[in-house]
C-alpha cells in the first residue's frame, strides 16, 4: 500500500494499471467496515486493460491509519476527503465509483465538488433516506460510541459468524474469503483511533441529509451509470430504478444474481461496465 498526505492526514491506497494510461483514471470509494480491497478484483480487471486507478482506505472503520481524533469526519467531510486525496494526486476527468455506503460518499461529492470527477459509477449503495438500510441502522446506533463498535467486532470474530447473514454473509453471493473479512475487521478491533473515527462518522450519519442531497442529484451534468446487482435483498433493483430517474443522465445496467458486495460477485462485468462508460464521454 501507498501512502499520500492530504490536509485531514495520512490516507494509505492501492494504485494499480500502468502509471501513463492514455484512459482517465479510476477512483474507488468503498462503504463501511470494509477497505480498498474490496475493489481489487476489478482494479485488477481494469488493469489488464491499460486502466490506472486507485483504491483509498477511508476512515469507516477498517482503515489500518487512523486520522487525528478532532478531524471532522461526517458523510460530507468524507467526500471532502476524497477530493483531497484526488486533488493531491494530481488527477483529472475522474471516474468515481462507489459501493454501499461509498455510494453515498459519491453523491455528497458531487454535490460539493465535481470539477475533477468526469463521470460516474454507481453500484449496489444507499441513496434518498436508505442510509443505511434496514436493519443495518442498528450498526449505525451501537456504533456511534467506541465501546459498542469493539462490541460488535468482537461478536464476529469468529468466521462462521462473520460469514453469516448477521456479518456480511448477507452481502455476497460468492464464498467470501475468510483472511480477507478478518482483515475488515481487525483495525475496529485493535485500534481505539480506528474505532474513534468510526464513532464519529457514525455519529454523523443522517438520512435527511443524503435525502437532501437527492434533490439535486439532477444537475450532475456529466454520464452516470448504475451496476446493480439484481438479487441484493437490501439494495432491491426497484431502488436503483428510482436513483436512475433522479440524474440527469443515467443508465442502469441490471446484473443477475449480484448481491451489495458486486465488486466481489462479479469484478469482470463491472470493469467491462466502467470500461463502456469511458466510452460515453
Amino acid at each position: 500500500m501507498a501512502t499520500i498526505d492530504i490536509p485531514q492526514g495520512r490516507i494509505e491506497y492501492r494504485a494499480a494499471g500502468p502509471a501513463a494510461s492514455p484512459v482517465p483514471p479510476v477512483v474507488f470509494v468503498h462503504g463501511l467496515l470494509v477497505n480498498a480491497e474490496l475493489w481489487t478484483p476489478v482494479a485488477d480487471a481494469l488493469a489488464a486493460h491499460g486502466v490506472r486507478s486507485y483504491a483509498p482506505d477511508l476512515p469507516l472503520g477498517s482503515h489500518r491509519v487512523p486520522l487525528p481524533v478532532d478531524t471532522d469526519l461526517g458523510p460530507r467531510a468524507v467526500a471532502r476527503l476524497v477530493i483531497e486525496f484526488v486533488t493531491a494526486l494530481g488527477l483529472t476527468d475522474v471516474t468515481l465509483v462507489g459501493n454501499d455506503t461509498g455510494g453515498a460518499i459519491c453523491q455528497f461529492l458531487i454535490d460539493t465538488d465535481h470539477s475533477r470527477i468526469g463521470r460516474l459509477v454507481l453500484t449496489n449503495c444507499d441513496a434518498f433516506d436508505r442510509f443505511p438500510p434496514p436493519p443495518f441502522g442498528v450498526i449505525v446506533k451501537v456504533g456511534r460510541r467506541p465501546a459498542g463498535l469493539r462490541a460488535m467486532m468482537t461478536t464476529v470474530r469468529p468466521t462462521a459468524l462473520r460469514h453469516s447473514l448477521l456479518g456480511f454473509g448477507g452481502l455476497a453471493r460468492r464464498p467470501l474469503d475468510a483472511a480477507l473479512t478478518r482483515r475488515w475487521i481487525t483495525p475496529a478491533l485493535t485500534d481505539q483511533a480506528v474505532r474513534r473515527n468510526t464513532a464519529e462518522f457514525l455519529r454523523r450519519v443522517d438520512p435527511k441529509d443524503l435525502l437532501d442531497v437527492s434533490t439535486r442529484l439532477d444537475r450532475f451534468p456529466k454520464p452516470v451509470r448504475l451496476v446493480w446487482g439484481a438479487a441484493d435483498p437490501f439494495f432491491k433493483i426497484q431502488f436503483a430504478r428510482r436513483l436512475r430517474d433522479a440524474f440527469a443522465d443515467a443508465t442502469l445496467v441490471e446484473i443477475a444474481g449480484g448481491r451489495t458486495f458486486l465488486p466481489l460477485d462479479e469484478p469482470e462485468r463491472l470493469a467491462d461496465e466502467i470500461l463502456r462508460q469511458f466510452a460515453r464521454t
